[in-house]
């Protein structure tokens, strides 16, 4: 054989297009298989069909149980005549009524007022040299800039002392303006050598040292600041809160209590805004905060009403030092209100529930004092919404079962079935769901029996439902609300109780839609495998059939080659 000829080429040695063959061979050993997979498209698009069937009976299901939901027929709407004094909402089954409702006392939350003064002095002295602005215990940061007194205005800086200030005032006011604090009333004094009343400020001033200073004009000579000024510092640790009580953690760790919940704290390492944070976010039932302006602690209830702050310290003296215990007790109001002219009725929180009001499922948030009515009615609007979309999806049902079952005609005349034209589950879903809203429930007491009864109609067209009374169906809602909830609900003949237990039947987990889909799938699954195997053995044949043609090629290569030896050997 001649080096470097590929004899799977077709003809190659032969002259004979094999190859060509081997696919026509091959194209019409697959005729299974084009008939298995036309087959199998035919079942996906059932499949599909019953897939989109079944969504929708879904929805369907889903619009059955709210109108099987009992508490829809109970549901309520609640409104107020003003909404500025209160507003209102009601659960299912709440008493239905007309309530006038007079506020005269919105509630308050008690708070425990720590004593005022809380904190230590600026100074133990009358000589304030070394009392720095930015390291004192002020209310507030003292800013730098200008303030003015006597209309001279006077520059500060964050690092001048309060003797460096009382200079300052005095040489601006050439001398006439004299600065002093009293360390036992802890306050500061400017006085007039000469006798004039001092003016204080300007609409210029960029510092804010007069008002942390409590300074104020008075028309006279002499200003002295309205309250202390030595405050506590949140932000140093226990011991050097500058408090005028220093706090003790008792030699071990601190404890109090607040409401009976055990707070913790160390002198050493906590300030006083960890501790405040922690009682916050504790179980407390309090909120922890700092009066700058009256030098004092605060501990505010979170709730409302008359009710008082149990307070204890365990070990260490940190209410006591903060002024807690020694304070006073600012209690809280309770909300006080009448129904319908009757008596004065309470409640600690400013929200009227049928605990106080005796008014079932009734729930009326106050907003403030005077008079509101309120009214209680059923919410027949959400039970009509609810009933239509009942209507909507049912028929959709129906439309997506007949588009999939009906036959087309097409411009030629040539019919084209539906894709589950042939499938008797697909007409008997149809028709079971007829036959369900159009049956009468003779079992049922009243005059309500039937759809037809609230304006549902049906017609000899279709499958289909419609509300060609809707008047009808507001007067049932308005005036027989138990008949036509019996009629959806009623345990035994209820429509929405039959229909749910249908559909759960056809499209619930082990309903027959379902498994119907599962067998399609099967089918498939089982096509595919034939398809598959019929494959492998296409290409194993196909495989013999090129194997045997090149071996002819090499046989007939041979046989050239000696051909052509014995031409030249003739020729010769």
């Amino acid at each position: 054989m001649a080096e470097g000829i590929d004899l799977g080429l077709s003809g190659l040695a032969s002259g004979f297009d094999w190859k060509t063959l081997v696919d026509q061979l091959v194209e019409v050993e697959r005729t299974p298989q084009v008939r298995m997979f036309t087959e199998q498209q035919s079942i996906l698009t059932r499949k599909t069909a019953y897939d989109s069937v079944a969504t929708q009976l879904s929805v369907l299901q889903n619009r059955v149980d709210d109108l099987n939901d009992s508490d829809l027929f109970d549901s309520r709407l609640a409104t107020s005549s003003d909404e500025d004094i209160a507003t209102v909402s009601a659960a299912a089954g709440a008493a239905l009524g007309t309530y006038k409702i007079n506020i005269s006392q919105l509630a308050t939350a008690a708070v425990q007022l720590g004593s005022t003064n809380i904190g230590g002095s600026l100074s133990a002295t009358s000589d304030v040299s070394g009392v720095v602005l930015e390291d004192a215990s002020f209310s507030r940061a003292i800013t730098a800039g200008t303030f003015t007194v006597n209309g001279k205005q006077v520059t500060i800086s964050a690092d001048d002392t309060l003797q460096e200030v009382f200079d300052a005032i005095s040489t601006a006011t050439s001398g006439d303006v004299v600065g002093s604090y009293d360390p036992i009333t802890d306050k500061i004094s400017l006085t007039s050598a000469s006798d004039s009343t001092i003016v204080l400020g300007s609409a210029t001033d960029s510092s804010n040292f007069l008002s942390v200073m409590r300074l104020s004009n008075n028309g006279t000579d002499t200003v002295t600041s309205s309250s202390s000024l030595g405050s506590a510092n949140l932000s140093a640790t226990l011991t050097g809160a500058n408090l005028g009580t220093t706090i003790s953690d008792g030699g071990g760790t601190g404890k109090f209590k607040i409401n009976g919940v055990e707070i913790t704290f160390d002198d050493a390492t906590d300030t006083i805004s960890d501790v405040l944070s922690r009682i916050n976010s504790s179980d407390a039932g309090v909120t922890a905060s700092y009066d700058t302006v009256n030098d004092r602690f605060l501990l505010t209830n979170k709730i409302t009403g008359d009710m008082g702050i149990a307070l204890e310290d365990v070990t260490g003296n940190f209410l006591a030092a903060t002024g807690l215990t020694t304070g006073t007790l600012d209690r809280g109001d309770d909300l006080h209100y009448r129904i319908n002219d009757g008596g004065v009725l309470t409640s600690h929180s400013n929200t009227i529930t049928e605990d106080s009001s005796g008014i079932e499922g009734l729930s009326i948030a106050v907003v403030d004092s005077g008079e509101t009515t309120v009214t209680v009615s059923s919410d027949t609007d959400a039970i009509s919404k609810v009933i239509t979309d009942f209507i909507d999806a049912y028929n959709k049902a129906q439309a997506i079962i007949d588009t999939n079952t009906a036959s087309t005609t097409d411009a030629t005349g040539k019919v084209t079935a539906g894709t589950l034209a042939a499938e008797s589950e697909a007409y008997s879903i149809a028709s079971d769901l007829r036959r369900m809203v159009t049956a009468t429930f003779s079992s049922l007491t009243g005059t309500i029996k039937r759809l037809e009864g609230l304006g549902i109609a049906t017609n000899g067209d279709n499958n289909n439902l419609s509300l060609s009374d809707s008047d009808k169906l507001e007067e049932a809602l308005a005036n027989n609300l138990s008949e036509v909830k019996s009629l959806f609900t009623n345990s035994t003949d209820g429509l929405a109780v039959q229909l749910a237990a249908y559909l759960e039947n056809t499209v619930g987990d082990d309903g027959t839609l379902p498994a119907k889909q599962d067998n399609l799938d099967t089918q498939v699954q089982s096509l595919t495998d034939q398809i598959n195997d019929q494959e492998r053995l296409v290409q194993s044949n196909r495989e013999q059939l090129i194997a045997t043609f090149v071996a002819m090629e090499t046989a007939q290569q041979n046989i050239n080659q000696q051909l052509q030896y014995l031409s030249r050997i003739n020729a010769g």
